[in-house]
């Protein structure tokens, strides 16, 4: 019986790559790709990776791109990543990291004792979320 495909990363558009790439690397604690640490002028492609070597995020350059209007439809977001988190206080700590490191805050659902959230967008726009969970 064939396998399925395997999800290697998620690749997000980036006019800076590395700006992005560092932004993620610090906001999750995670590592470059071996040979991509070293930045190197016209990066068009960088990769993250967990402890064991496994893929996470991959960010690629391109010349124009268009920030979200979220929660406007004007420029649709098409896709955004979600980061859970064990407690409020985690969650309070972590958007607090996430806007010192570049993100800018969007959206805020705490009072929602369900599911407490933050929207928020990285340097280039693309919307994530944080939540409990």
């Amino acid at each position: 019986m064939p396998g399925y495909p395997e999800l290697m990363h998620t690749a997000l558009d980036a006019l800076d790559v590395r700006g992005l790439a560092e932004f993620y690397r610090q906001l999750l604690g995670v590592q470059y790709r071996p040979g991509d640490e070293t930045p190197e002028d016209g990066e068009d492609w960088l990769v993250l990776v967990d402890d064991q070597g496994r893929r996470v995020l991959a960010f690629q350059w391109v010349p124009t791109l268009d920030r979200p209007t979220w929660p406007t439809h004007d420029v649709p977001k098409q896709m955004h990543l979600d980061f859970r988190v064990p407690t409020v206080d985690d969650l309070e700590r972590h958007r607090k990291r996430a806007e010192e490191l570049g993100a800018s805050l969007l959206y805020d659902r705490t009072a929602d004792h369900e599911e407490p959230l933050y929207v928020l967008a990285d340097p280039e726009g693309h919307p994530f979320c944080l939540l409990v969970g």
